[in-house]
């Protein structure tokens, strides 16, 4: 069904009290995990996101660039944040916050709708900077300009519905 639903499926069975998601396509680095957990461990935040846009990175595409910048300030517009990377793939949660969470996604409208519902719950999202090794299309690369489209939408209809 998608990422998302996979996600869903995933958060299910959580029973720990903290919850790292972390795309398996290895754009994102584990060793990565201290960097997240760092704040999360000190009392700092409840949520953490590694922001691929502040570490080291390989360069992504221009146009998903482009899209990632815009879908993060409109982000930052409607929910009253000053997120960086709203789109990253890499998440930390308290465990608690996703129990007041009911998550609908099933493809990659997960980011933006997960990130707006924690944003309307007035928890703040705390961002460490993390590695980023992007892939090309030909390398596996599925998103495109409509998740884009999806993506916008999702932020825009969680900001006034529900």
């Amino acid at each position: 069904k998608g990422k998302g639903a996979a996600v869903r499926t995933g958060l299910e069975s959580v029973t720990g009290d903290l919850v790292v998601i972390q795309d398996a396509d290895l754009e994102y680095d584990p060793e990565d995990w201290p960097k997240l957990l760092a704040p999360m461990l000190k009392g700092r935040a409840q949520v953490v996101y590694g922001s691929r846009f502040t570490g080291e990175r390989r360069n992504m595409l221009f146009l998903h660039w482009l899209g990632n910048r815009f879908l993060s300030l409109v982000t930052n517009m409607l929910y009253n944040t000053t997120l960086s990377d709203m789109e990253t793939c890499y998440k930390l949660f308290d465990r608690k916050v996703l129990q007041g969470i009911t998550l609908r996604a099933d493809g990659f409208e997960f980011e933006p709708e997960i990130t707006a519902k924690v944003l309307r719950q007035k928890i703040r999202i705390y961002e460490v900077p993390i590695s980023y090794a992007g892939r090309e299309p030909d390398e596996g690369k599925k998103i495109t300009w409509r998740d884009g489209f999806a993506a916008l939408w999702t932020l825009v209809k969680y900001r006034v519905v529900e």
